[in-house]
């Protein structure tokens, strides 16, 4: 188990994104399209976190052309190459599988001053 805890340890990114739930964020994943790699944006807000340590994830959830679209982040992940703040959100759940029901302005979370 302690093997187990140090590969761990020195697999994790030491400047991990302060990603908390309400916050909108742009996450830039690397995406591999045969032999070229690319970088794709997907911005929206942060939904959930999950776990912890090295399989800690986050869900981003964004509504585009009237779809909701939610992608699961590994925060630890090569794949995802960094992850910009826009704007803090205050909440006050863990999770905010409610805005899953709601449209329009209603889906929105205030801001933090």
């Amino acid at each position: 188990m302690d093997a187990l805890k140090k590969i761990s340890e020195t697999s994790m990114k030491e400047n991990a994104p302060a990603v908390e739930v309400g916050d909108t964020v742009k996450v830039h994943v690397r995406i591999k399209e045969g032999d070229k790699s690319r970088i794709q944006v997907f911005e929206g807000t942060v939904i959930a976190k999950k776990h912890g340590g090295i399989s800690e994830t986050f869900t981003v959830r964004r509504v585009a052309h009237g779809c909701g679209i939610e992608r699961v982040f590994p925060l630890h992940s090569p794949a995802v190459d960094k992850v910009e703040l826009v704007r803090h959100g205050k909440v006050r759940r863990a999770k905010l599988y409610y805005l899953r029901d709601r449209v329009g302005k209603a889906a929105k979370v205030k801001e933090l001053i």
